[in-house]
């Protein structure tokens, strides 16, 4: 028996995957298919070990559909736009497509080195001029069809760089590279009209998508049901106001604008002119991020200005404040301080009116200016005129007698109508960045814009860009900037490029057909894969990607591009209704692989106060003296974080310094020394990211793939153990060694035990395997393992039930290991790969067991557990139950009422 050597059999089968095309999947109308499809990542130029744990058990499974008998097409590509490559061109002063395409090379080796079965034929990268061909006929198509539309939206503006920033760009204010002021400024952008399909979004009743995902976009969406009316302005403009609460109009006492509302200027007063101004200039350097606080400090000025209440006549003078947000509603509120507790804050800032109209359960309300806090619950109407006495409940909408009330004194009365309103708002799909799509628009010399024709597309990127100025290089690109209109006049190219996210909200119909140059993906290849079977991927894309991509498909679908999808799949007798709906039937979230966590040395350091930090001469581990004595918490490279108390000490162990490491004989380092890491996201400044690479080297890839699939619940994840690999390492020597062992039967025992666990391996695997529930799966395998050793020791069943053993084995194993059971399967004379075998077939008489283990209770409580025969009757467990000796001791002296049996689980005995 050889040893078992991973690097020379992964690198093979590898190989020898790739000269076969063992993976390349083709349209067979003969058989199921099932499109798998995992989250396609950024080239970052370093596969981390977040994506092993999102990739390998997706492979797994994607495997595991292939040998249950399905077609399986799992493909993989670069989502490769972003701000990441724009930021290193920056630094380095290159192309973003150099960096780019050099990270995609380095990953696309990284990613084959995991043996997943990725079809790279049908590779995609966004960055492709031959993929954002079709972004920007997406785009032109969206505004042909009155999906997109030109708008005005606020935009984090660096005066300093003249350009936009993205939010992440953004630090308290200040622009992350200059530390100059940010401001907040309108400006024309490109939008796509989500919001029309808000309440379609919000039916999640086709999919098979985790709770969390459906409440997150729900909450996202943000539907809310109750009337939009119209206050009157004292200058004779009208402010409309959505609410959901229109019971409590009589409760109204002012109302708040946002700092860019429309109307500011109208209603502000000459008094208040200055202070308004001065007001809305320091809004303009706030993010929405920082006004969204609820914790931050209540600010607002009066305006000076006053409007009418339209149900009560009251005069109520009109406010701003930058918690109103232009985006959200009308960019107005009607303030109702007794019963809102943001407005019942910003009452008491500024000492204005509380009035109550809605009286509790228990009582009437305090008067407004002794109450404490708002009013949110059930009640009874009070101080509201017609609807006075009404129920009030905490029913949304029409549900609230209250609110439905209100609703129909409005419309009755022409001072109102019901009105649905959305959280979310329009897709802001134009970025001021260089390396993205180019938006397909070119600017007339009359103010208007045309749409590139499509012989035209696609639109380039420059490839000799300036980033010396720190902004983006489109708008100052005189070869890019140059374009002809239709009617041959000169004219502009827009200078925004597309959303990252519009880019990979269709990647999927790409792999379909990558080279097909009549449309975005081939219509007969739709026609087969059409929808997405299973889609992996992290939680974290709830709101933004996973929302986007269903919105594009039912964009897509209204606009009639699976139409011919459609009638290709009625060619093949398959019906399309509803496939083209929503672009993934299931989805599944991993967890995140979180830092290891481990007790750090105590240090003591001697050294010198240096600022802000120590310069240490000398680092001892487990001293009691020093200048700076206490466990170290935190280590990046030389720079030591000591906790003091409750103070983080900041020490530089620079070169010269001297490390005793008592446990460690030897010149020691700073880099031996252990530091405490807490249970958190691994990251490069935490200093616990773990290198998947080293891995492999060391171990193989099977046995970083069994350890991802063993060590955690793959939907929950966890904190990394650096010694837990050792143990799936021996769990896949001890598989070569039985696969490749030669066995010698002695025939002194029973062939039943080893096919019984044989065959519940086999259905615990499939369950599991469907499940996503990885790691029961690789420990049923673990168990198998156990007592096939123990069998190989002792010879003790036939060579037929051996193989049969060792063959299931290795087939259950091959798509978590699929580099060592090909290895040991091929080893075994199969002429057909073991990744395009049948899975094991369950036999489910094999399986049963001779005895059973029953739960007996005694009055509902467990006394006792005993074995009977697997196939024990109802009279038959009842006898052996009360038979127990232990049951015996708990009925002494108690009359047997009732017995109750449950087949296969317990019996119960009622006594009394």
């Amino acid at each position: 028996m050889s040893e078992y050597d991973p690097a020379s059999i992964e690198q093979k089968w590898q190989s020898q995957w790739a000269d076969e095309g063992l993976y390349r999947s083709r349209v067979d109308w003969d058989r199921p298919k099932h499109y798998a499809l995992t989250m396609l990542p950024y080239p970052s130029g370093d596969l981390h070990m977040g994506h092993w744990y999102a990739m390998t058990p997706s492979d797994a499974r994607a495997r595991f559909k292939r040998m249950q008998g399905f077609n399986v097409l799992f493909p993989m590509g670069f989502d490769a736009f972003g701000l990441p490559a724009e930021n290193a061109a920056l630094q380095r002063n290159v192309n973003p497509a150099e960096w780019t395409w050099a990270n995609i090379d380095r990953m696309r080796d990284q990613l084959q080195s995991m043996g997943c079965m990725f079809d790279w034929e049908r590779e995609a990268v966004s960055c492709d001029p031959v993929y954002y061909t079709w972004s920007q006929w997406f785009f032109a198509r969206f505004l042909e069809g009155n999906v997109a539309y030109r708008g005005e939206a606020v935009v984090n503006w660096s005066p300093t760089l003249q350009t936009v920033l993205a939010n992440e760009q953004v630090i308290d204010g200040k622009d992350e590279r200059t530390g100059q002021p940010v401001i907040q400024k309108r400006m024309a952008q490109w939008f796509f009209k989500i919001t029309d399909y808000a309440d379609e979004l919000l039916s999640f009743d086709t999919i098979d998508w985790p709770d969390p995902i459906r409440l997150m976009q729900t909450n996202w969406i943000g539907r809310s049901e109750g009337a939009e009316v119209e206050f009157q302005t004292e200058s004779g403009d009208p402010i409309p106001v959505f609410t959901t609460r229109p019971d409590t109009l009589w409760g109204a006492t002012f109302m708040v604008l946002a700092p860019e509302h429309e109307l500011v200027d109208s209603v502000t007063s000459d008094e208040q002119r200055v202070a308004v101004t001065e007001y809305r200039e320091a809004t303009a350097r706030r993010t929405e991020l920082e006004r969204m606080e609820d914790a931050k400090e209540k600010t607002g000025i009066a305006t000076g200005g006053y409007a009418i209440n339209p149900v009560n006549g009251a005069r109520i003078p009109i406010w701003i404040a930058d918690y109103v947000l232009m985006g959200y509603g009308t960019g107005a509120i009607m303030a109702v301080p007794a019963h809102d507790a943001r407005d019942f804050a910003f009452a008491r800032e500024f000492g204005l009116e509380i009035i109550p109209v809605i009286d509790p359960t228990d009582g009437p309300l305090v008067p407004g200016d002794e109450m404490e806090e708002s009013y949110v619950g059930p009640g009874t109407m009070a101080n509201s005129g017609p609807i006075d006495g009404t129920e009030v409940t905490v029913g949304k909408g029409r549900s609230n007698p209250s609110v439905a009330a209100a609703i129909d004194w409005l419309e009755a009365n022409d001072a109102g109508r019901e009105d649905v309103n959305y959280r979310i708002r329009d897709w802001l799909i134009s970025r001021q960045r260089f390396w993205g799509s180019p938006i397909p628009v070119v600017h007339t010399s009359d103010g208007g814009f045309e749409v590139v024709a499509d012989d035209q597309l696609p639109v380039e990127l420059p490839d000799d860009p300036d980033f010396t100025g720190g902004a983006s290089p489109l708008p100052t690109h005189e070869g890019f900037l140059a374009a002809t209109a239709a009617d041959g006049s000169p004219a502009r190219r827009d200078t925004d490029t597309l959303d990252t996210f519009m880019c990979s909200s269709w990647y999927w119909y790409r792999y379909l057909s990558p080279n097909y140059a009549e449309g975005p993906f081939d219509p007969e290849e739709a026609a087969y894969w059409l929808p997405v079977d299973t889609y992996t991927g992290g939680a974290e894309h709830a709101t933004m990607h996973l929302l986007y991509s269903r919105f594009f498909t039912k964009a897509m679908r209204d606009l009639g591009m699976f139409d011919a999808a459609a009638e290709a799949m009625r060619a093949h007798d398959r019906d399309p209704d509803g496939l083209f709906d929503e672009p993934m039937m299931m989805l599944r979230n991993q967890g995140q692989i979180l830092g290891e966590e481990r007790p750090g040395h105590t240090v003591a350091i001697t050294g010198t106060e240096d600022g802000e930090r120590w310069l240490a001469s000398h680092v001892q581990v487990d001293g009691t003296e020093g200048d700076v004595v206490g466990p170290l918490m935190r280590r990046t490279e030389n720079i030591l974080q000591v906790g003091v108390g409750d103070d983080l000490i900041t020490v530089e162990v620079p070169e010269g310094a001297t490390v005793d490491i008592p446990s460690i004989p030897g010149t020691n380092d700073v880099t031996q020394l252990q530091h405490h890491l807490e249970i958190q996201r691994m990251s490069k400044s935490k200093g616990n990211v773990v290198n998947p690479d080293e891995l492999v080297q060391r171990f193989g890839a099977d046995t970083v793939r069994t350890h991802l699939m063993f060590a955690f619940d793959w939907e929950k994840g966890g904190p990394w153990d650096s010694k837990g690999i050792t143990g799936s390492y021996r769990f896949i020597q001890d598989v070569w060694r039985l696969g490749t062992a030669h066995y010698a039967s002695q025939r002194d025992g029973s062939d039943r035990d080893l096919r019984r666990s044989v065959h519940q391996t086999i259905e615990k695997m499939t369950r599991d395997m469907e499940s996503f529930s990885w790691n029961t799966g690789v420990a049923a395998l673990m168990a198998l393992r156990n007592e096939m050793t123990s069998v190989l020791r002792d010879g003790s069943v036939s060579d037929a039930v051996w193989v049969e053993a060792v063959e299931a084995l290795v087939l259950l194993l091959a798509p978590i290991a699929p580099h060592v059971t090909e290895e040991i399967w091929r080893s075994r004379r199969h002429e057909v790969s073991v990744h395009a075998s049948p899975w094991p077939a369950y036999d489910a008489d094999a399986a049963a067991a001779d005895v059973i283990t029953l739960i007996v209770q005694v009055n509902g409580k467990v006394r006792d557990k005993i074995e009977v025969p697997a196939d024990v009757s109802q009279e038959a467990a009842e006898e052996a139950a009360l038979a127990s000796d232990k049951v015996q001791g708990w009925l002494e002296g108690a009359t047997v009422r009732k017995v109750i049996v449950v087949p296969g689980r317990l019996v119960n005995i009622v006594a009394g």
